[in-house]
């Protein structure tokens, strides 16, 4: 079997750093390069280590080079501290590594982003995901695979009230995330980790990924 190159984002956050984990057990990988804004510390003969403010873009693109890359870049308005920034992060480096990549022999980029995501939503959070996965779809084309978490649960490295006031909430409801309803259900970081590196592998030609299929597709990679 041929083997594959992984380029990871933001594999220092929730998501990204269990699919790191992942990316260095999985066989079908032999090199992941990583692009961080500071070091992961994670040791690997597979890994390449690229540390990056996002300035500079040609260098990120002259370093863009393999199969599937993972774009697990995400913060909160709390954390960027302005919508100008938020959006820097969430929109802005998705479309510019969406426009990179469109002009590389990628297979896949599989990207992050909401539930409810929608570029006319009222809500600047779901807006912004929503008018970012408009840019991918029509740049990318096939090539891209949106996943739309619902609230990502696992231990983060800060404590964060609003969410915490949330999960309780979702364990008092969760009764009630049944049926159509099951997609709105938190899923655990490590479980969205999963279903991205199977959609890879699977070739997936499916473009937009609900929080309930990830929820499915984390337990056929585990299989």
């Amino acid at each position: 079997m041929e083997k594959r190159t992984a380029l990871l984002f933001g594999s220092t956050g929730l998501v990204g750093s269990n699919l790191l984990k992942l990316l260095i057990k999985e066989e079908a990988y032999d090199r992941i390069i990583i692009f961080n804004r500071r070091p992961v510390g994670v040791v690997s003969t597979k890994t390449e280590e690229i540390i990056t403010d996002f300035s500079d873009m040609q260098e990120i693109a002259s370093n863009i080079s393999g199969d599937d890359l993972f774009c697990c870049l995400g913060t909160t308005i709390k954390k960027a501290k302005t919508q100008e920034k938020f959006r820097q992060v969430d929109y802005e480096l998705p479309v510019t590594l969406a426009e990179i990549a469109s002009r590389k022999q990628l297979k896949h980029c599989v990207v992050i982003s909401s539930i409810g995501a929608n570029a006319g939503s009222k809500n600047f959070y779901l807006r912004t995901k929503g008018e970012m996965e408009q840019v991918l779809l029509k740049t990318l084309g096939q090539k891209v695979i949106i996943v739309r978490p619902s609230m990502i649960l696992g231990d983060r490295t800060e404590f964060r009230f609003g969410e915490e006031i949330a999960k309780l909430l979702m364990s008092i409801l969760k009764p009630l995330f049944i049926g159509r309803l099951s997609r709105y259900k938190g899923i655990q970081a490590a479980d969205i980790a999963r279903a991205m590196l199977q959609l890879a592998l699977d070739g997936s030609e499916k473009q937009i990924v609900e929080s309930d299929q990830l929820q499915m597709l984390s337990k056929r990679y585990n299989a």
